[in-house]
């Protein structure tokens, strides 16, 4: 594809967000050394952080005369053409943020720190991006596909998820619920639904099953090692894990956990008077809400990220 602009994706530092909090960044200054906090090290983030965006966007200019950067705030908001090539300047989950509002728009992920930033999802540092750059621009980089999940609300509202999508309480209380998957079905009681994709089952779905692993001597077993049950991003299938299942007279704990193959679904319906909700890659207060009534599908998604490796 021809790509003609280049759009650079950014977030907010921990300092910009302080100055934005108290106004100036004396204020800033004052509340956190007021607490023994060290400033200098937001200041030395925020420096390192600034110096990555403008060498990313020294090199994007020179390559191509088009670029535009937006702060992440506006990727819900933002345009994107399908000659678009994105380049997000870290942390990964900016990367994830940026995948959900793209269709096959290429993304360059750039680590602006590797001393503290870990990059999974972040291949290039500002001066290796050069390369990839050009090599997005010219057709000739090599682009890894990365399966998404998505939930389908019977109402028409959809939500996508790089990582993890969490179906249950918006507090710190039961969720109610009937779940369906391969023809089974039963009601439950439990603190959420987890799906992971592959890019997920690293994260939230291996701690769920650390977990597991670790209560074996509650069970009269022995102790077992938490297990390597990773999935390659590219993956046509989901996994899902009921977390905390309750048993009472009136839910089940048979159906907590499975996997979701291309064309099947998990299937929840809604018995949660309020503060039900579908949220996804850890970002609570972009959500659907999940209450009773509520019916959504949940499935492989038809979209990919691509990222360029």
């Amino acid at each position: 594809m021809t790509i003609d602009k280049i759009v650079i994706v950014t977030r907010q530092t921990r300092l910009e967000s302080l100055i934005e909090r108290y106004a100036t960044k004396g204020q800033a200054k004052f509340h956190l050394e007021r607490q023994g906090a060290d400033f200098g090290a937001y200041e030395g983030e925020h420096a390192t952080y600034q110096a990555a965006v403008g060498q990313v966007h020294q090199a994007c200019r020179a390559l191509l005369g088009r670029v535009h950067v937006i702060d992440r705030g506006y990727l819900p908001t933002y345009l994107f053409t399908p000659q678009d090539l994105v380049v997000a300047v870290g942390p990964d989950g900016l990367v994830v943020n940026a995948a959900k509002y793209l269709t096959h728009q290429p993304i360059v992920g750039v680590n602006p720190d590797p001393r503290w930033i870990d990059g999974i999802l972040l291949p290039f540092t500002p001066v290796s991006a050069q390369d990839a750059l050009r090599r997005a621009i010219a057709g000739q980089a090599r682009i890894r596909p990365v399966t998404m999940a998505e939930a389908a609300l019977a109402d028409g509202q959809k939500l996508l998820a790089f990582n993890d999508l969490f179906i249950g309480p918006k507090t710190h209380t039961s969720a109610r619920y009937t779940i369906t998957h391969a023809q089974v079905s039963e009601a439950q009681a439990s603190s959420g639904v987890i799906v992971s994709t592959g890019a997920g089952s690293t994260g939230w779905m291996a701690s769920v099953l650390a977990m597991a692993a670790g209560m074996a001597p509650l069970l009269g077993l022995a102790p077992q090692p938490a297990p390597d049950r990773r999935l390659a991003w590219e993956a046509e299938t989901l996994r899902f894990a009921v977390r905390e299942p309750f048993p009472s007279r009136a839910t089940r704990t048979t159906l907590v956990c499975g996997e979701i193959q291309a064309g099947e679904t998990l299937r929840l319906e809604s018995q949660m008077a309020e503060d039900g909700v579908i949220f996804s890659d850890g970002l609570q207060g972009d959500y659907l809400p999940f209450n009773a009534g509520a019916v959504v599908s949940i499935g492989v998604s038809s979209r990919k990220a691509h990222l360029v490796a």
